[in-house]
Parts: structure tokens; C-alpha cells; sequence
């Protein structure tokens, strides 16, 4: 089983390039971020055809998540318990939620879209809006894994954090002076593995970057960061047998400033036993 994350920066500008790689790469189960559209508004028919289906939880122009899967999904979830939402100048525990999380079951495991909140800078709301963000999907994350015997789970999308220097090719993201890389917004990331969860992708591919800024010839130097992860239950850890950073869906005509980040697992499915046998 093949599954993937990207932040497709607005799907309907990148579908016909989405769907192709999807097929290109095999791909069973897509989590986007950024979708930048309402769910009538998702180019739903192209995945269709290729056949994978859709659920999209978007708001309005802005934000916006999704799963493109071609096993069936169960147990959607549009938002986590405990969701803190945000609106510009207000204040208190009511704030609107916005489209940055979707919940599905695939196969027996539990998959989270994630667009984490960017921070914007050291002195904005929109920074103690992130952090509050991050420590309730920990609280969330870990109370599933307490009711469901530590089952298989992956938080996957952008988190919008550089958990660390070796992740940090861009020279314009400084510590002290930029988010992402603020030690509470590192405190934050780490704290996942304080409930067990793992980086499932580094084991297998120890440097790279995902997201190059479209500004001063960033990725042509490879002044990158790695801000996309997929996180997993040491039990969904356990099935991964690969994984890869697709860097070439960077280049050519319109690309996402993003890019894929795929985990192979060792997961059955009820595919399984349709499928040839090869001797």
C-alpha cells in the first residue's frame, strides 16, 4: 500500500498534475493540503476517472484538505476534538475552525490531513493560534491511541515547523528572528514523540527538503526546508517499508512550491486477493 502527502498550493490550478503523478506513481491514498476550494468546487471528476475517490473539506478560498483514495474510507472527521479555531482580531474560546483537518480509516489505518497553522511571525496572534493548534492535536492524537490499543495512525501534511537545523536550507529563516524554527514551535513538533510517534520518513531518506519558496531562485539553489512529515503510531511505523520525496514535482510548468512525500507499507488490503499471483 502506497500512501502520500502533498500540499497541492490550490487543486483545481494542479489537477491534471496531480492525478498524472497519482497514476504515475501507483499511489493508493493522497492526503492534500491547501486545496483552496469548497468540496463543490473540487475538480472531482478527473480523480474519478482515475479511479480514486474523493472527500475534501474546504471553507472557502483559503485552506482547504483532502483525501484522493482508491480503497474505500470510513470514519471521516472534518476537525479533531478539541480544535481551537482562529478569526483576526478576536479573542476567546469560540473562534471559528478553519478547513485544516480531515480524518479517514483506509485499510485499518487512521489517516490525518493536516494543514498546521503558519505562525506568520514571532509577534502575531496567528503564533499562539499555532501553538495552541499543535498541543491539541497532541492531546487528540494521544487519547485515539489510548482508546483504540495504540492502533496504527499517521498525522500527515504540512506542519509548518522545521524541527530541526539539518532541516533548514533556506538562509532567510533565522532562529530568533523567523517562525518555524522558534524553540516553541520545535517544543511543539517534538512533543509528538513524546506520545510515541515516530518520523516515518527520515530512516529511509536522511536528507531533502519538501517546500521551496517561489521567491529569489529558491529552489535552483536548493535553498529548501523540510516542513512536510508524515508521523506515525509505532505500529503503523512498523509496516513502512520505504519511502520517497518526490523533488522532481517541483520543476516544470506550475508546480506546487510543495512536494509529494510517499510511504510504502506492508499493509493488506481487500484488494489483495483479486490480484495475481507472480511466481
Amino acid at each position: 500500500m502506497r500512501v502520500a502527502t502533498w500540499n497541492v498550493n490550490s487543486i483545481r490550478a494542479r489537477v491534471g498534475r496531480v492525478v498524472d503523478w497519482l497514476e504515475r506513481e501507483d499511489i493508493d491514498v493522497l492526503a492534500m493540503q491547501e486545496i483552496k476550494c469548497k468540496p463543490v468546487q473540487f475538480p472531482t471528476e478527473a480523480f474519478e476517472a482515475a479511479g480514486y475517490e474523493i472527500i475534501a473539506h474546504g471553507l472557502n478560498q483559503w485552506n482547504g484538505v483532502a483525501f484522493a483514495s482508491r480503497i474505500p474510507m470510513e470514519d471521516v472527521e472534518t476537525n479533531f476534538a478539541g480544535q481551537p479555531g482562529f478569526l483576526k482580531g478576536a479573542e476567546g474560546p469560540d473562534q471559528p475552525l478553519e478547513a485544516r483537518a480531515l480524518g479517514v480509516t483506509v485499510a485499518g489505518l487512521r489517516l490525518w490531513s493536516l494543514y498546521i497553522p503558519n505562525g506568520r511571525s514571532l509577534e502575531d496572534p496567528h503564533l499562539i493560534y499555532k501553538l495552541d493548534w499543535l498541543a491539541k492535536l497532541r492531546d487528540a492524537t494521544q487519547a485515539w491511541s489510548l482508546a483504540n490499543n495504540n492502533g496504527p495512525i499517521a498525522l500527515m501534511g504540512d506542519f509548518n515547523v522545521i524541527p530541526t537545523d539539518e532541516d533548514n536550507g533556506d538562509p532567510t529563516i533565522v532562529v530568533g528572528q523567523s517562525t518555524h524554527v522558534s524553540p516553541e514551535e520545535r517544543a511543539a513538533f517534538a512533543s509528538f514523540a513524546d506520545i510515541g510517534l515516530v518520523d516515518t520518513v527520515r530512516p529511509f531518506i536522511p536528507t531533502g527538503y519538501t517546500y521551496w519558496d517561489y521567491k529569489q531562485l529558491r529552489f535552483p539553489r536548493n535553498e529548501g526546508v523540510r516542513i512536510d512529515f508524515i508521523l506515525g503510531s509505532q505500529s503503523f511505523a512498523d509496516s513502512v517499508t520505504g519511502a520517497t520525496i518526490h523533488r522532481n514535482e517541483r520543476k516544470g510548468e506550475a508546480p506546487s512550491d510543495h512536494v509529494p512525500v510517499v510511504v510504502d507499507l506492508d499493509v493488506a488490503t481487500e484488494d489483495d486477493d483479486d490480484r495475481p499471483m507472480i511466481f
